[in-house]
């Protein structure tokens, strides 16, 4: 079976969804505090190649720029933040239209992940970073959702 990454149009159809949710987060008014003091210069870049691993692809981002701890740590610390991931979840749902992504199993299944991943991995330090157990790996997901 086709995994999520391939469906998506690979590295370049990843790519342009990282780009278009970039788009789109900057322009909004409460998700894009998160991004106030600044972001890595290949934050999409970057952003990609997590997505990519995560949905079924090549493991470039545990190759290149860590493991899950250190994506986890850099969204810990901040509070509870419910309303800028529902903002940050409506505006992945508008890059996958901008993206051409309406395919609606395929929608649906990539909607789920980064709802997943926004509310659960991502939000579950919100006090501190240092609570982040070291060795985290990439969470993996499929058209049936969390792989084991």
């Amino acid at each position: 079976m086709q995994t999520l990454y391939e469906a998506a149009g690979g590295a370049e159809g990843i790519r342009r969804l990282a780009d278009a949710w970039h788009l789109r987060v900057m322009a909004d008014e409460v998700v894009s505090h998160a991004f106030r003091h600044g972001f890595h210069p290949e934050h999409t870049e970057r952003l990609a190649a997590y997505w990519s691993e995560a949905l079924g692809g090549p493991t470039t981002y545990t190759d290149l720029y860590g493991d899950e701890t250190t994506v986890v740590r850099l969204h810990s610390g901040n509070g509870d933040h419910e309303e800028m991931d529902q903002r940050a979840i409506a505006c992945f749902d508008q890059a996958l239209a901008d993206t051409g992504i309406t395919d609606a199993p395929l929608a649906r299944a990539l909607h789920d992940y980064f709802a997943w991943a926004t509310t659960t991995s991502m939000a579950a330090y919100p006090v501190s970073p240092d609570e982040v157990p070291e060795g985290l790996t990439i969470p993996r997901w499929s058209w049936e959702g969390l792989l084991p």
